[in-house]
């Protein structure tokens, strides 16, 4: 997973800022160097959460991630045993018939 430049709490305080009305969402994007679809991307995932909230949410899609890639790797073993075995059964097929 791509490793962002800003930590969680530098998130959570863009966001802030921008929701204290005090500045448009394009000044706020521009003095953080944020383009704004990256602002509204983690608006709509982050919005109303807490810095441990945006925590733990990347921590599970790291871990989420893994997993996913642990099943991809088993289920290409599984489909290379299989195939292992049907050419085993055909040559013992061949050899008894």
């Amino acid at each position: 997973m791509k490793k962002s430049r800003f930590t969680e709490e530098q998130i959570v305080a863009i966001l802030a800022e921008a929701d204290r009305e005090e500045k448009t969402i394009g000044d706020v994007c521009r003095a953080h160097g944020v383009s704004e679809p990256t602002f509204y991307d983690w608006r709509k995932r982050f919005r109303g959460m807490g810095v441990e909230e945006v925590r733990e949410y990347r921590e599970l899609k790291q871990e989420n991630a893994r997993l996913k890639r642990l099943l991809a790797d088993r289920e290409l073993e599984i489909d290379a045993m299989k195939t292992v075995m049907r050419k085993k059964l055909w040559l013992y097929r061949l050899s008894c018939g």
